[in-house]
Formats: structure tokens, C-alpha cells, sequence
């Protein structure tokens, strides 16, 4: 059975070029594992360059997005596109799309998405793999703050294996083709 990766991740058009660069790189190796890719439809940003990669080699690409975002942004062509009404719809369709969930470096779009699919497999809605890209250690101030959360017991620290932190696009890869699912009990203190 192929897998779906949700890969959330900017769509902005101001970033360094590296940021657009590891996009392409995930959307190839997507493309090339055989994997389909699920995002939110955009050709912007690094949206747009996920795309490009899974669509340059070969790969399969849904894209979802919200009618007001696609009254204003093109989308690629050779997708299949699904609109949504809202936000909220978009991102329970992606949720229940995606096998695999990824985030690249982002903002708040991306942030609220990740830290949704995290909250579900904590609460055992799901028990796929969730993934964050952190180049350059991107995501460094975001994992001090979950820190936090272990430290002062705001979270177990089970709470750890709801994610898994990769350096690499093959890093990602690699963890995906050897992710198994598995319940994951929370452990109320």
C-alpha cells in the first residue's frame, strides 16, 4: 500500500534559499520512495517547491486547501486539488489523509498543524508517525519550550516518543520506511 506524507511547511516567498532547497530535496525523496505527497495546495513558498520535487520525479501530489486561499494563490498543475470551506476542515482532511506527517521548518500555520496531530496521537486518535525537520536547528526554541513542559511536569516525559526529530531529509526518510505504528498510552500523573 502506498503512503500518504502530510508535509507542512511555508509558503512564503522571503526565506533564504536553503529553506526552498530542503523542500525540493523532501518532495524528490517523497517522489522516489514511491510515497504520495499530501499538502495544502500552494505553489508558493516552500509549499510550492515540495510540490515541484515530488512532481519532478515522477510523484503524485494532493493538494488542500480552503476556497479563500485558493482565490488567491494559483495551485500546480497535474494535482489533484480538494477545496475545503475553512482551515478547520483543511487540516482534518489532511489528518485523515496522511500516514505520515512531516513538518519543515515554519510559522504559525505550520506550528498549529504539527502540534495538532501531536495532541491527536497523545489522545490515541492516530498512531502515525510525526516528524519535524530541524534544519539548522530550526525547531531549537520550540523543543527548549517542550523541555519545559518535561521539567516542570506539565507533560510526561512518554510524551517524548509522540515525535521524532530529524536533521536530514534522509533522516525523515529513513525513519518513515522503519516507522512502526504503535499504541501509544499516555500516562496521566
Amino acid at each position: 500500500m502506498t503512503k500518504n506524507i502530510c508535509v507542512y511547511c511555508s509558503s512564503s516567498n522571503s526565506l533564504e534559499d536553503k529553506f526552498y532547497k530542503v523542500a525540493y530535496d523532501m518532495g524528490t525523496a517523497i517522489a522516489k520512495e514511491g510515497y504520495n505527497l499530501v499538502y495544502g495546495g500552494s505553489t508558493r513558498g516552500c509549499m510550492g517547491k515540495v510540490a515541484e520535487g515530488v512532481l519532478d520525479h515522477g510523484g503524485s501530489v494532493t493538494g488542500i486547501i480552503p476556497q479563500a486561499i485558493l482565490d488567491r494563490v494559483m495551485n500546480p498543475q497535474n494535482i489533484e486539488v480538494i477545496v475545503t470551506k475553512d482551515m478547520n476542515d483543511r487540516k482534518k482532511l489532511m489528518e485523515e489523509k496522511a500516514d505520515i506527517f512531516v513538518a519543515l521548518p515554519g510559522s504559525f500555520g505550520t506550528l498549529d498543524e504539527i502540534i495538532q496531530v501531536i495532541v491527536t496521537k497523545q489522545l490515541s486518535y492516530h498512531k502515525k508517525a510525526v516528524v519535524f525537520l530541524n534544519l539548522d536547528d530550526y525547531y531549537r526554541p520550540l523543543f527548549d519550550m517542550f523541555d519545559n513542559f518535561y521539567k516542570f511536569n506539565f507533560a510526561n516525559e512518554y510524551s517524548r516518543q509522540l515525535y521524532y526529530v530529524a536533521n536530514t531529509v534522509d533522516d525523515i526518510m529513513n525513519y518513515c520506511r522503519n516507522y512502526k505504528e504503535k499504541e501509544f498510552d499516555y500516562k496521566f500523573s
